[in-house]
């Protein structure tokens, strides 16, 4: 049963994954829809609860998403932002996943690789606000989290989450360059 789940809610990120690179709305409605099902494959059979509170956050972000690009005026503007914005980003979001590993530690002793488990969950949380906001950057920040979340998804059995990632890693590529190729205002 869980291999199926896994692979309806990998079908849906995909589909999220690609329409987000192509800068198409309707991947918010897929990424929430595949997110709310992987929220109960990871309590239940995973045991990766930051990921699992990961893909809650994905379903709440997803709606924010969803209205910040509807309401965009011009639809294909994204944004590029300084070097110093990310420092201050990855710094934060270091401080946040060393707290968040702490909590997991604490309060899920069943938890599995709970360091690793922390530092994508917050990362993902920071690129996928700067995918609602769209900042280019995201993209990025996505190769580099689906890359380790490859190793974190094959560790626990999760391979066909693990494909996903790599395949992720491929399209966050895509979406980089696809969305350098749209109206890049830098801030």
């Amino acid at each position: 049963m869980a291999i199926l789940i896994e692979i309806i809610a990998v079908l849906f990120g995909v589909v999220y994954v690609v329409l987000a690179a192509k800068n198409n709305n309707f991947c918010w409605i897929f990424g929430i829809i595949g997110s709310a099902i992987s929220i109960y494959l990871f309590i239940v059979y995973a045991k990766l609860y930051a990921e699992a509170l990961l893909y809650f956050y994905y379903v709440i972000a997803g709606i924010y998403g969803w209205i910040i690009w509807k309401k965009q005026k011009v639809s294909d503007e994204v944004y590029q932002h300084s070097f110093y914005k990310h420092i201050v980003i990855v710094t934060i979001g270091t401080l946040l996943s060393f707290a968040l590993y702490k909590m997991v530690t604490y309060f899920f002793v069943d938890a599995q690789r709970p360091l690793i488990d922390s530092f994508t969950t917050i990362f993902s949380f920071i690129a996928t606000y700067l995918t609602a906001k769209k900042w280019i950057e995201n993209w990025l920040y996505w190769v580099v989290i689906d890359l380790v979340s490859t190793f974190l998804y094959f560790s626990r059995g999760l391979e066909i989450y693990a494909l996903l990632m790599v395949a992720n890693t491929l399209i966050a590529l895509y979406g980089y360059f696809s969305w350098k190729k749209l109206k890049v205002v830098n801030k």
